[in-house]
C-alpha cells in the first residue's frame, strides 16, 4: 500500500539541470531589468550623449566620416561590455553582500548555468537597447552603414558576446572571493579599458598609437572584436579583412574558458577553506 501511494519522483540529470538553471536565472534578469522604464531610457540616453560628444568633437577636428561609424559601434559595445561582463562578474559579489552567496553554494545549481543565465538576460536586454541606439544614432548623427558580409559580421558579435561572457565568468571568481577590493579595481579600469581598446578611435594598425598601447590593446578581446566590425560595417570590406580577427577571438574563447572553470572551482574551494565565501560583521 505505501508503495502504491509513494509518489516516484525522478531527479533530473547534469543536463537537464545544468539548462533548467540557465532558463530560471535568465527569467530573472530578464524580469528585473524591464520593470522600470526609467532605467531603460537611461540605458539609452546616456550612451547617446556620449556618443553625441565624440562625433561632435570628430566633425570639428574635420575627421574622416567613418569616424561617426567607429564611435556609434564603440559605443554600442561599451553597452555590451558594461552589462554583460562587469555586472555578471560582480553578481557574486553582490550576493555575498545580500548573505545570499550560501545558497548558490548549497544548491545543486552549476556555478556555470548560474553565470550563464545571468549573461544570456544581459544579452537579450542589451541587444535591445543597442538596436535602439544603432537605430537612433543612425538618424540623428546621419551615420552611414556599409554591411559588407551580414552573416560574417553576425558571426564576429557572436564570437563576441562568448567571449565576454567568458571574461566575466572569469573575473566572478575573484569577485566572489576578493569582494570590495576586486570592485574597487574593475572601477578603476573601466576607462583605461576604454581608452586601450580603442572603444572610440582605431587602435590596431592605427599611425597614431605607440606600439606598447597596440600591443596592451591586444590583450583584450574586445579590441579585435571592434576591429572587425568597423571593417565590416562601416568601411564596407569583405571577409577577408578580418579572418585573423575571426581567428584570434577563436583562440581567446578556447583558452579562457577552461581557465575561467578552473579559476572559479580553486576560488570555491579556496573561499569555503577560509570562510570567505559569507560576510563577517565586525
Amino acid at each position: 500500500m505505501e508503495a502504491q501511494h509513494s509518489e516516484s519522483r525522478i531527479e533530473p540529470g547534469p543536463v537537464s539541470r545544468f539548462w533548467r538553471v540557465v532558463i530560471a536565472r535568465m527569467r530573472v534578469r530578464l524580469t528585473a531589468t524591464t520593470q522600470e522604464p526609467l532605467w531603460i531610457f537611461s540605458d539609452i540616453a546616456i550612451p547617446l550623449i556620449t556618443i553625441a560628444g565624440y562625433i561632435y568633437l570628430y566633425r570639428a577636428l574635420h575627421a574622416p566620416q567613418s569616424f561617426s561609424g567607429f564611435v556609434l559601434l564603440g559605443g554600442i559595445m561599451v553597452a555590451f561590455w558594461a552589462n554583460i561582463l562587469w555586472n555578471m562578474a560582480a553578481q557574486f559579489y553582490w550576493e555575498k553582500e545580500q548573505g545570499n552567496l550560501e545558497i548558490y553554494f548549497v544548491s545543486p545549481a552549476p556555478r556555470m548555468a548560474v553565470l550563464l543565465g545571468m549573461a544570456l538576460g544581459s544579452i537579450v536586454n542589451t541587444s535591445l537597447r543597442a538596436a535602439a541606439i544603432l537605430i537612433l544614432g543612425t538618424i540623428i548623427f546621419n551615420v552611414p552603414l556599409h554591411v559588407s558580409s551580414p552573416l560574417l559580421t553576425g558571426v564576429v558579435f557572436a564570437l563576441t558576446l562568448v567571449a565576454l561572457y567568458v571574461l566575466g565568468m572569469l573575473f566572478a571568481s575573484l569577485f566572489m572571493l576578493y569582494g570590495r577590493e576586486a570592485w574597487h579595481t574593475a572601477n578603476l579600469m573601466q576607462e583605461p579599458v576604454y581608452f586601450a581598446s580603442g572603444f572610440y578611435f582605431p587602435i590596431l594598425g592605427s599611425a597614431y598609437a605607440p606600439f606598447w598601447l597596440q600591443f596592451g590593446a591586444s590583450l583584450v578581446p574586445v579590441t579585435f572584436s571592434l576591429d572587425a566590425l568597423r571593417k565590416l560595417v562601416i568601411l564596407g570590406e569583405g571577409p577577408q579583412s578580418v579572418e585573423w580577427n575571426v581567428i584570434i577571438l577563436i583562440v581567446f574563447i578556447v583558452i579562457l574558458i577552461p581557465l575561467a572553470r578552473l579559476l572559479l572551482n580553486y576560488m570555491e574551494r579556496l573561499g569555503k577553506r577560509e570562510g570567505r565565501l559569507t560576510l563577517r560583521w565586525q
